[in-house]
């Protein structure tokens, strides 16, 4: 049941406008929101790992977004089955549409002459960023699993048919090669800011495990959008 406090904050929020952008706006433009639903396309997250994730948000105002975004029924929760027992968090299947809109909003944005891709970025945010900035063209006909670890969070991509499907996993068995990073910006700067592996290497912020041309070939398949004119 939408709790009245939503309800509420949803009816004072409203633009009063038909056009389906504003109505988007309504459902996930308050702040934080998109980047909670952003955290949840990979799949379902606990409280406390969604709090990690987003350093910058407050235990208060990451109850309210959920709340909200569950009320619009775009996420919902359940409790994991024995001996788990936890709650999580996860998106319906509309929500999951949204990835699109993230995906769109990211590579519009990174356009602008003021973002910065040195600044910290969670491992679900380089992750998506991968699937909306990979070249299609460059990757057609390449065949790669790709694994991720930073820290105890384990990411798989398996390009095919241009294609680049990500999940979390609990091993990397059957990867070509995996890239090793305590921060996940230290990837992003091999992938986008044309930093060589090698100099991260010798920073101690990356490491490469198995198949090093596969993981190098993998890493060259990415571009970030041209900056938009003055």
């Amino acid at each position: 049941m939408k709790s009245e406090k939503v309800t509420d904050e949803a009816r004072r929020r409203s633009y009063h406008d038909a056009c389906g952008t504003a109505h988007g706006l309504e459902l996930a433009g308050d702040r934080w929101a998109l980047l909670v639903m952003r955290e949840l396309m990979l799949g379902p997250r606990r409280f406390g790992d969604l709090r990690a994730s987003l350093p910058g948000l407050s235990a208060n105002v990451l109850t309210q977004r959920l709340a909200e975004l569950e009320a619009a029924g775009i996420l919902r929760r359940r409790r994991l089955p024995a001996p788990a027992g936890a709650q999580v968090y996860e998106l319906t299947e509309w929500g999951y549409e949204g990835e699109t809109v993230i995906q769109e909003l990211g590579r519009w944005a990174a356009r602008s002459p003021g973002h910065d891709p040195t600044l910290p970025l969670s491992p679900v945010s380089l992750m998506l960023s991968m699937r909306t900035m990979l070249d299609r063209e460059a990757a057609a006909g390449l065949t790669l699993a790709i694994g991720f670890r930073h820290g105890d969070s384990l990411f798989l991509a398996r390009l095919a048919r241009s294609a680049l499907p990500i999940a979390r996993v609990d091993d990397l068995d059957g990867a070509d090669a995996v890239f090793v990073a305590d921060q996940p910006p230290a990837v992003a700067a091999l992938l986008y800011g044309g930093v060589p592996a090698e100099v991260l290497e010798g920073q101690g912020a990356l490491r490469i495990e198995g198949d090093r041309e596969a993981a190098l070939r993998y890493a060259s398949l990415f571009r970030l959008p041209p900056k938009a004119g003055g």
